[in-house]
């Protein structure tokens, strides 16, 4: 697989080969560092700067320890003839050093910090931006073996660590590694053996931590998956905890939790023990370099090979060499961690598109809505067709039925037609147009869909109502709420077309949140409407007004009603009768009555209206 995901791939039967990434969404790669140089690229000019700025914030802490060597060696050239009187004209060249170094420190610092808090949220937000936008392109299946929990705390737990990253490099490799450069030149100057073998002493330090810290990448990447599953397997819980109050199940599903949890416990406790064991060698290693450096330069000094200032110099360079090589290492660590974290989620995220718009593929035309399957045949496993060689025509203009018992079909029927999947083979036709070879936000946007469970946001009425048609007007939307029935209960909260509904819509009634579905389709406005039992949740007045309303709307389009209770599609143009993939019968209410086959049996079996299992 190539880092941006282009390789070709056939999305329908006599499609033409596609990228499987689909056109507008991001060119992301897969690996976590070309992903975080992706996005880090937008602001190379800041990052550029706060490179020079760092440079020389690390470099001025070793420039003066150099500084007060030499006012050491000065002090002792003048000891016993200095006073007060005269000590600041004396000193007074290194003490102009000493200070110009620390106002360089506190420029450098506070500049890049500055820098640092314009690059930082952009940076982040960029990268949830990017990774949401790749992500929405995914098809139905896709997001169906996914915990919505889990993808949502992935694209926070990359975005995070992209920043973290980065900053690691920034804010810890390279000024050590200046701080270092800066450090060996001066010891080289004050002792050459000396500073040969601290230089080879960090290298293999250096060396060593970051073999061991790779390591800890694995570890750490296992960890961040972790993470992601509990996340979803809360998200989930709390979703339905509806559900966990009625079948008082709060001591199960915190039992079932636990299990997740103590997984993801032994998780970190592997990644944590290793990280204490690199620990317990870097400071071991540290501490027994600091004394033999100490003792070494005291032999030196005693020997009359360097002066008293050039041992301070010596024992601070030396100090602050271990310091950084020993933070140096525990950054390793974070950063394999950071790494962990982005190729955790990139390789959850960033896979193939499955459903892909052809190459310039034109926009869908619905002058009339006729509707076509040709051979369709569509399989959601492997050797378990739904369809096979299935054939129907719907005119433009008619209204459809579609019936049978559950997995018959009918679902899977629409499903095609919003091409939520691919054909196996065969082909769907609108208007003449195939819909393998449109673009998908065409095709749907000709598709309004009023499910039988609507799916809200949780967000204000007026914008849910709004979400059929963005650039509906609020005229719009109130005669939309008007027809739909919805418009006096709105009216009836305190806050009114503003107020929020809640997650998923929960603080509607079932009632309330498909007539609000049905005024969104109402302004969405399109030419083919699908009804998955649209009415199911309403009281009997309500949807005697509702069914007005959809008989309005149902109007000059071309109309796919899934049916459970069969008195709802007895007016309908025709009827499909599906059973186990294929249609079995189809006609209108009165002729297939008249044929005495499995619709009318369906229609003499129903309970309460409702068809059997």
């Amino acid at each position: 697989m190539s880092d941006v995901l282009e390789n070709p791939v056939s999305v329908a039967a006599g499609a033409a080969p596609v990228s499987v990434r689909a056109a507008d969404a991001p060119p992301l790669p897969n690996q976590p560092l070309k992903f975080s140089l992706y996005f880090i690229r937008y602001y190379w000019l800041g990052l550029s700067v706060m490179i020079l700025l760092e440079a020389g914030q690390a470099a001025a802490p070793v420039l003066m320890s150099a500084t007060v060597g030499r006012l050491v060696d000065s002090m002792r050239a003048v000891e016993g003839t200095i006073t007060s009187a005269n000590v600041l004209d004396v000193m007074w060249s290194p003490l102009v050093h000493f200070a110009l170094l620390n106002l360089m420190l506190i420029l450098c610092s506070r500049t890049s910090g500055s820098i640092l808090v314009i690059i930082g949220p952009a940076l982040r937000a960029r990268t949830r931006e990017g990774l949401f936008a790749y992500l929405q392109h995914h098809s139905h299946r896709y997001f169906m073996g996914q915990f919505a929990g889990s993808l949502a705390n992935r694209i926070t737990e990359v975005a995070t660590s992209v920043n973290h990253a980065l900053w690691t490099v920034m804010f810890d490799f390279w000024p050590v590694t200046v701080s270092f450069s800066v450090s060996m030149y001066l010891l080289f100057k004050a002792h050459t053996e000396l500073a040969a073998v601290l230089a080879m002493w960090t290298m293999v330090y250096v060396a060593v931590s970051f073999l061991l810290a790779r390591r800890c990448r694995v570890l750490a990447s296992d960890f961040a998956a972790a993470r992601s599953l509990v996340s979803g397997k809360v998200v989930d819980a709390v979703t339905n905890i509806m559900n966990i109050k009625l079948f008082s199940r709060r001591r199960y599903e915190r039992e079932y939790l636990k299990d997740y949890l103590q997984m993801e416990v032994m998780k970190a406790r592997k990644t944590f023990w290793f990280m204490e064991i690199m620990r317990w060698f870097q400071f071991l290693a540290a501490a027994s370099l600091l004394v033999g450096m100490v003792m070494y330069a005291m032999r030196l000094w005693a020997a009359g090979e360097i002066s008293m200032g050039a041992f301070v110099v010596v024992f601070g360079l030396c100090t602050t060499l271990v310091n950084d090589a020993r933070g140096l290492s525990r950054r390793f660590l974070e950063f394999f961690e950071y790494v962990g974290n982005i190729n955790d989620g990139v390789s959850i995220i960033i896979r193939p598109h499955e459903i892909v718009d052809v190459p310039a593929a034109p926009a869908l035309k619905v002058p009339n809505g006729r509707v076509v399957f040709k051979d369709v045949t569509f399989a959601h496993k492997a050797g378990v067709a739904v369809f096979d060689g299935l054939n129907v025509t719907i005119e433009g203009g008619q209204k459809i039925g579609l019936v049978g018992h559950s997995g018959a079909g009918k679902s899977t029927f629409v499903n095609l037609l919003l091409r939520l999947h691919d054909l196996n083979g065969g082909a769907i036709e609108i208007d003449g147009q195939d819909i393998a070879h449109v673009r998908q936000d065409s095709l749907r946007a000709n598709i309004a869909m009023i499910p039988q469970d609507p799916m809200l946001f949780h967000r204000t009425l007026k914008e849910n109502i709004r979400y059929g048609r963005e650039d509906a007007t609020d005229e719009e939307v109130l005669e939309a709420s008007r027809r739909a029935y919805c418009h006096d209960f709105i009216q009836d909260v305190p806050e009114g077309y503003d107020a929020l509904v809640g997650e998923r819509g929960v603080k509607l009634s079932g009632g309330q949140r498909q007539r609000i579905a049905i005024a969104r389709a109402m302004v969405k406005d399109a030419p083919i409407l699908v009804l998955d039992e649209a009415t199911s949740s309403l009281d009997s007045e309500s949807e005697r007004y509702i069914q007005q309303s959809l008989d309005d709307l149902m109007k000059e389009r071309t109309v796919l009603v899934i049916a459970h209770r069969l008195s709802t599609i007895a007016n309908m143009d025709r009827i499909l009768v599906f059973d186990q993939g294929r249609i079995v019968e189809d006609g209108s209410h009165e002729e297939l009555l008249k044929r005495n086959g499995l619709y009318a049996r369906l229609w003499n079996m129903q309970a309460g209206g409702f068809l059997p299992e």
